[in-house]
């Protein structure tokens, strides 16, 4: 009842919909996809995938839980440390911990932190802002980047509903009136220090899954947009991403104004004077803005999207007036986990994608922040279920969950992964078959080598064995 309160996972002709009813739908706005719209309501009514938690529903005892999941937890696959934590989402009640206060290297569930301190810090609603000004003389127009790596060039962007750049050149050119562009000036002052995190493996940049991080940039500096889009439908989200993601934008946002590569440079936008006239060094000359946080959350838990997870990190610093760095956003991340009551000395973040090795959270801060984002308490927060994949169904858990070992967990499981080499990690919650809503966290950062996919197997038969277990 909790969870479905605020939201639904249905299934439809055309495939998973998550309907939000209540707040979400005020902060969602009113620019959803025109054409997916019309194809929902064409379908017949949709049945649903995942019950709703029944809260009166036995709860399992922590005894219980023990006797299930001691022998999984041993599992050789996984290594031998091993750190857990179990709990009933609409009490609070801890059913199971081994390890549970201790810092883990958590890989991609990083990414639950990053969207409950972005949703807290900014509000669902909140939209990243790209803007236009004219520059210091006539003809000069300076871009000038918010974060929102999503932006595309036009309507073929990435991401669904984005932002665009043709937009933006348009509103410049009307702002302009007779004055002829000659000039683009990227303006990436707003974030600080360096653009890769300097405990990311050497292969980051070059692997397809991040890139420098850049206040501007297009379609999370994807280089062929076409590509990517039907690798993504395929199932591989890794593309090759340009080697200075503010370049190829402020590049892509010039010949839209009908000026060459070489009129592109770096540089900042003059102060504005609080009478500035239109045209005017400083004035506006048009802005876009992105989708509201609470669709970006649901892309970066459903793709995994590093570059995302950065860029909503810096929001948390910039929210909380930090340095948008990977050392301030970090410092924002532990800030705002600590004003939500979560035990900020059980997280220590160098980045918020999980793409370093240097990262630490404890399993029962993941479960803690999980039952506070669904029990109801801070409705805004619960967004970050939506884009969790369910088990056997979507996301990276949908090819898991098929053996008789963890059958049980398919469609019942959502959660968020985690993998590097040598960590393997899951987070989020389960319905049990008596309809009780549980969270877990399985944080694992000795894997023997090679041993991924088997410590995946693992991970997936103790959620499934929660779903699975009266545990009483």
């Amino acid at each position: 009842m909790v969870l479905a309160a605020v939201l639904l996972l249905v299934l439809a002709g055309v495939g998973v919909v998550v309907v939000r009813p209540g707040p979400v739908a005020d902060w969602l706005g009113g620019e959803a996809d025109d054409t997916r719209a019309d194809v929902v309501a064409a379908d017949p009514a949709p049945s649903a995938v995942l019950a709703g938690a029944d809260p009166n529903a036995p709860q399992p005892t922590p005894d219980g839980v023990r006797a299930a999941l001691d022998p999984l937890v041993r599992a050789a696959a996984l290594g031998d440390r091993v750190n857990v934590s179990v709990a009933d989402v609409l009490t609070g009640q801890p059913l199971f911990g081994q390890g549970a206060d201790d810092g883990t290297v958590p890989a991609s569930v990083t990414k639950l932190v990053t969207a409950v301190t972005v949703l807290a810090a900014r509000g669902p609603g909140y939209r990243i802002p790209t803007r236009a000004v004219a520059g210091a003389n006539p003809g000069e127009v300076v871009i000038v980047g918010g974060g929102d790596i999503t932006l595309a060039v036009d309507r073929n962007g990435f991401y669904p509903g984005a932002a665009r750049l043709d937009d933006l050149a348009d509103q410049v050119k009307r702002a302009l009136g007779g004055t002829k562009p000659t000039k683009v000036i990227i303006d990436g002052s707003l974030y600080s220090g360096p653009t890769l995190e300097p405990a990311w493996d050497e292969d980051i940049p070059t692997g397809g899954y991040g890139s420098k991080i850049t206040a501007l940039m297009t379609d999370g500096a994807r280089r062929d947009v076409a590509q990517a889009k039907r690798d993504h439908d395929a199932g591989n989200h890794a593309a090759p991403r340009s080697s200075e993601p503010d370049v190829a934008a402020g590049r892509s946002f010039a010949r839209l104004l009908g000026l060459p590569n070489s009129a592109v440079t770096r540089g900042t936008a003059p102060p504005a004077g609080a009478d500035a006239t239109a045209g005017a060094p400083g004035s506006e000359l048009g802005k876009v803005e992105s989708p509201p946080l609470v669709r970006l959350v649901d892309i970066m838990i459903t793709d995994s999207d590093n570059i995302l997870a950065e860029a909503l990190a810096r929001q948390v610093a910039l929210a909380r007036n930090q340095p948008a760095s990977f050392v301030g956003a970090a410092a924002a991340v532990d800030q705002v986990a600590g004003e939500l009551g979560l035990a900020a000395d059980e997280l220590a973040l160098a980045d918020g994608s999980g793409l370093s090795r240097t990262n630490r959270i404890s399993p029962s801060l993941l479960t803690d922040l999980i039952t506070l984002a669904g029990n109801g308490d801070h409705p805004e927060l619960a967004a970050i279920f939506g884009g969790l994949p369910v088990g056997g169904w979507s996301g990276t858990l949908g090819d898991r969950y098929g053996t008789a070992a963890t059958e049980s967990g398919a469609g019942v499981v959502r959660a968020k992964t985690g993998t590097l080499t040598g960590v393997s990690a899951i987070a989020g919650v389960v319905t049990t078959k008596e309809g009780r809503l549980l969270t877990f966290a399985v944080l694992t950062d000795r894997v023997p080598a090679d041993g991924t996919d088997s410590a995946r197997a693992a991970l997936d038969r103790i959620t499934a064995t929660l779903a699975s277990c009266g545990c009483r």
